[in-house]
């Protein structure tokens, strides 16, 4: 778990862009449009779009929402990383499908989303909890692991 604004960042940038990376191969494999380039010229503006709600908006609402339904006193930090990953798979789920629709120029409609919502959903779960979550912790603990802390010279 990130320890400060900077840890916090990494973390984001590297979940952010490998749940990119990963979802936007799954929809344009599944909507039988893979192509390597496609995916290059879609991941850098989803990638914004995905960054800046998980900062500005799904972040923050689902780590309140984490630690408003979790004791105050849990001990194990996996319980707080799996709610807090269930919540924004929810969360990131529900815009960046809206945010497919629109940028694929699809008609927006209750059933068609309801399709995009639900597709997302079957890949980004397992997509979060068992191959990005896990990588960005291990990457983040490396990190963490390489900060030296400043001690006060002893004079």
């Amino acid at each position: 778990m990130p320890t400060n604004k900077k840890e916090g960042l990494i973390f984001t940038c590297l979940m952010c862009s490998m749940m990119v990376l990963g979802m936007s191969a799954w929809n344009l494999f599944i909507n039988n449009a893979f192509e390597w380039s496609h995916l290059a010229l879609g991941f850098l503006p989803g990638f914004i779009v995905a960054g800046l709600l998980d900062i500005l908006l799904v972040g923050p609402i689902a780590k309140k929402i984490a630690f408003s339904v979790l004791p105050e006193n849990i001990e194990r930090k996996i319980f707080i990383a799996l709610t807090i990953s269930g919540l924004m798979v929810l969360g990131m789920v529900s815009f960046m499908s809206i945010y497919g629709i629109v940028v694929n120029g699809a008609e927006f409609t209750i059933s068609n989303y309801a399709r995009t919502w639900g597709m997302n959903f079957i890949m980004a779960l397992p997509l979060n909890l068992i191959i990005v979550g896990p990588i960005s912790r291990a990457i983040l603990g490396k990190v963490q692991a390489n900060s030296v802390p400043v001690e006060a010279s002893a004079e």
